[in-house]
């Protein structure tokens, strides 16, 4: 039964608990405008990291961006050895890219500096 019911869940589903949660951070004006704060600046910081190492990407109002890298698999691959994780999306149809959560600045940094090793 639990491996038919994982085989359909969303891959991201969360409980009831985390749900209430979600819901009182909603409510938190001040955490939203936190959070929003934080997205907008990490954005600006991946946009230009990218601009800097040549790369395309579709700009994005969400908390991730997608990324032109080459051959995606082989990047994601390489990131997660550097314990980065990204998504790769050849399953949407585009296999040179990858998406990637915009972090908080040490994430980011992180990612930045793992992504600059595998492309070089």
């Amino acid at each position: 039964m639990i491996d038919a019911l994982d085989r359909i869940r969303q891959p991201f589903n969360v409980n009831a608990l985390a749900l209430a949660g979600a819901l009182a951070a909603l409510d938190d004006e001040e955490h939203v405008r936190r959070t929003l704060a934080t997205n907008r600046a990490g954005m600006a910081f991946l946009v230009e990291a990218f601009r800097t190492l040549g790369l395309a990407h579709v700009p994005s109002a969400a908390n991730f961006i997608l990324v032109r890298v080459g051959d995606g698999a082989r990047v994601y691959e390489a990131l997660l050895r550097r314990g980065v994780i990204v998504r790769p999306m050849a399953v949407y149809g585009f296999p040179e890219h990858v998406r990637v959560t915009v972090g908080t600045e040490a994430e980011n940094a992180r990612f930045v500096a793992a992504l600059r090793a595998v492309l070089a």
